[in-house]
């Protein structure tokens, strides 16, 4: 209980201490997360955006908004990523490691030598910054984010609550994966008092272009069940955006629906944009999406993960292999390993 009570203790001067460089900044705060956001990205920078905006702060949110999340976004409310840097600015990163400004959109990090904030749930965070809220343990950033909010005094609204619902709705799945605990509940039952759209979110969310659909009909035939079935994965290219008028926006939830194939403990799904391949993986029953990830210079959680790779897909396909047959070892599924092996 003691061990409890000091961890406990220590994300809540954590949390103390990322809220007072924020309160006692005088300068404006540039809120900023990873390329390519998703839900949690967008949802916790414009949920921390909006509380300082509302104390009065001056904020810039530089940030390309994906189609799909558009819907959540204000006039005005985000710009495009800055050229230089606002004077007496400090920096708030969020939901990616600003010791990684290589995958920091925005700005650029690494010429900046300001106050930094950062505030993230990835396990693989160097954790070096002027304060720091870092914890694995929870599901999204956006929880995080909601605790900050509290201990700024920001006055809570929909209009802050409702971003942040959208991060802890999508980094869980829609509250089903096994990173869930009562603690996300707790959060989700604060944001809802709140205000927060629960249910406008996931309407908008199920919403697709029709592209999406004409490029998901190219993808399903590439389709391959591997080591025995625990393993799908699917790619797209350039040209079946091109036929399907589609944009690489459309590709982001696939790797969900090849998640749920009957018996499948790992779903890839492969950007191929020719002079390079991007992976995102998506893993249960004990194996571990990081895992691979992490084996081919990427990072993530253990559900799920990503990694970029150099050179044609070819090239990237033999070490996707060999880094998903050694986490199958790891895992005591070696079995699929050899009937990969013989095949």
């Amino acid at each position: 209980m003691s061990a409890q009570n000091d961890a406990l203790s220590s994300y809540a001067q954590a949390v103390q201490a990322v809220a007072e460089s924020l309160r006692a900044h005088p300068g404006p705060v540039v809120v900023l997360s990873h390329e390519n956001p998703d839900g949690d990205a967008l949802g916790s920078v414009l949920g921390l955006a909006r509380a300082l905006r509302a104390l009065g702060r001056e904020v810039f949110v530089p940030m390309e908004a994906p189609r799909y999340l558009r819907f959540l976004v204000r006039e005005g409310e985000v710009i495009p990523a800055l050229a230089g840097w606002p004077r007496g600015a400090l920096a708030a990163v969020l939901d990616v490691d600003n010791n990684d400004p290589t995958r920091v959109a925005g700005a650029d990090l690494a010429a900046f030598d300001g106050p930094v904030v950062n505030i993230d749930h990835h396990g693989t965070n160097r954790r070096r910054a002027t304060a720091l809220l870092v914890d694995p343990s929870v599901p999204a950033t956006a929880m995080l984010v909601a605790d900050v909010v509290d201990a700024l005094g920001a006055p809570w609204s929909e209009q802050v609550a409702t971003p942040l619902m959208l991060g802890l709705n999508t980094d869980t799945g829609s509250f089903r994966f096994d990173s869930v605990t009562p603690r996300t509940f707790e959060t989700a039952a604060r944001l809802l008092a709140h205000g927060a759209r629960l249910g406008w979110i996931n309407d908008n969310l199920n919403q697709n272009p029709r592209s999406y659909y004409l490029l998901l009909r190219e993808v399903l035939d590439t389709m391959e069940f591997l080591y025995g079935g625990r393993v799908v994965l699917a790619r797209v290219d350039g040209a079946m955006l091109a036929r399907a008028g589609s944009t690489w926006e459309d590709v982001e939830s696939y790797v969900n629906l090849l998640r749920g194939a009957e018996g499948a403990v790992l779903a890839v799904m492969v950007k191929d944009y020719g002079d390079r391949v991007k992976l995102s993986l998506r893993s249960r029953g004990g194996v571990s999406a990081q895992n691979v990830a992490v084996a081919l210079g990427g990072g993530g959680h253990v559900p799920a993960a990503g990694a970029s790779l150099p050179g044609p897909y070819a090239e990237a396909r033999q070490q996707l292999e060999a880094a998903i047959a050694a986490e199958l070892r790891r895992a005591g599924l070696e079995e699929a390993g050899a009937e990969a092996s013989a095949e």
